[in-house]
C-alpha cells in the first residue's frame, strides 16, 4: 500500500480486485492467494465488470468519493490466473466486461474460514473499513471449498443497492418480530 498527494487530491495504491457489481463499485481485499482474482473472473463470467486486478489505484475525490481505477495502464484489464496465467478480460469477455474506473461503494474482505472465528449471521453489525478518510461498508466473507463466493458478493452489492434505497432486510424481520410479539401479548392479556 503506497499513498501520495497530488493537485490537493489523495491516492492510494493497495493489492486488491475492483468491480462493478451490479452497479455498486465493489473492492476486494484479502491475503495474496485466497482467491480474489478467481472469484472475479467468475464474476465477470455472470456479467459483471472488471476495474481493475491486483494494482488498485484509489483518488479521493471532493473530499467524500473514493475512485478506482488500474495503477497501471500496461495491467489494466489485465487479469492473472494461477494455473491459466494472464489473461486480457476485455480481449476474452469484450468491452462489456470492464470498466475504466468506477466509485467505490462497500470492502469485501476475503479470508480463509476460519472456524474458532465468529462470522456475521444476521446482519445486525453493519461495520466500516475507512480508505483515505472514508468509511464504507465492509464484508468479512469466509472461503472454504463449496462456498458460492462470487453469487455471495453479488447478493452483498444487491443487498447494499437495497439499503440506499432504504430497505433493511434485518430491519424488516425486527418490525415482523416486534409486530408479532405485540400481538401475541395482546393475546395472552385476554386468556388471563
Amino acid at each position: 500500500m503506497s499513498t501520495e498527494k497530488r493537485s490537493g487530491e489523495d491516492i492510494l495504491t493497495l493489492h486488491a480486485t475492483a468491480l462493478d457489481v451490479y452497479g455498486v463499485g465493489v473492492l476486494l481485499v484479502g491475503e495474496s492467494g485466497v482467491g480474489k482474482s478467481e472469484c472475479a473472473l467468475e464474476l465477470i463470467e455472470r456479467g459483471q465488470r472488471l476495474v481493475a486486478d491486483d494494482m488498485v489505484r484509489i483518488e479521493l475525490k471532493a473530499g467524500k468519493i473514493l475512485m478506482a481505477r488500474s495503477a497501471d495502464e500496461i495491467i489494466k484489464h489485465y487479469i492473472e490466473i494461477r494455473g491459466l496465467g494472464i489473461i486480457n478480460v476485455k480481449d476474452i469477455f469484450g468491452v462489456g466486461g470492464v470498466r475504466n474506473q468506477k466509485r467505490i461503494g462497500m470492502v469485501v474482505r476475503l479470508e480463509k474460514w476460519r472456524a474458532e472465528a465468529e462470522y456475521e449471521r444476521l446482519g445486525l453489525e453493519e461495520k466500516t473499513y475507512t480508505i483515505l478518510g472514508v468509511a464504507l461498508p465492509y464484508l468479512v466473507i469466509p472461503v472454504r471449498p463449496g462456498r458460492n463466493i462470487p453469487l455471495l458478493i453479488e447478493v452483498a452489492a444487491l443487498t447494499q443497492r437495497a439499503k440506499r434505497m432504504g430497505l433493511h432486510p434485518v430491519k424488516q424481520i425486527d418490525k415482523k418480530i416486534l409486530r408479532k410479539m405485540g400481538k401475541e401479548e395482546e393475546g395472552l392479556g385476554e386468556v388471563f
